[in-house]
């Protein structure tokens, strides 16, 4: 399960990066960078298919989206110069706290 958790962060860092160069492919009219993108997005769906050999598909997901969904808000607020509201911050403290929830309770 540990090897499951830590394929499992690798996953998100990937999509992560992905989704951080998602600008640069320019609405998929850059052939180069659409590549990398989409082959970022490729390798992460396939390592969370191995994930979900041996952890819960609710879980593994959860965590994937979640982490990466609040990762991604904090690395546009830091590097792209997104805002970050009261409201924007406070949501993405909820997906966290989802997703510590589903793993304590086990699910």
């Amino acid at each position: 399960m540990v090897g499951a958790g830590l394929l499992l962060l690798v996953a998100i860092a990937v999509e992560i990066v992905a989704t951080a160069l998602l600008p640069r492919a320019e609405g998929f009219t850059d052939p180069l960078w659409s590549v990398v993108v989409l082959g970022g997005y490729g390798v992460s769906i396939w390592l969370l298919a191995i994930v979900v050999r041996t952890m819960s598909v609710s879980v593994a997901y959860a965590v994937w989206s979640g982490l990466g969904t609040a990762i991604v808000a904090a690395v546009g607020y830091a590097f792209f110069g997104e805002t970050m509201s009261w409201a924007k911050a406070l949501s993405i403290g909820l997906i966290v706290a989802g997703v510590v929830g589903l793993n304590l309770s086990g699910a």
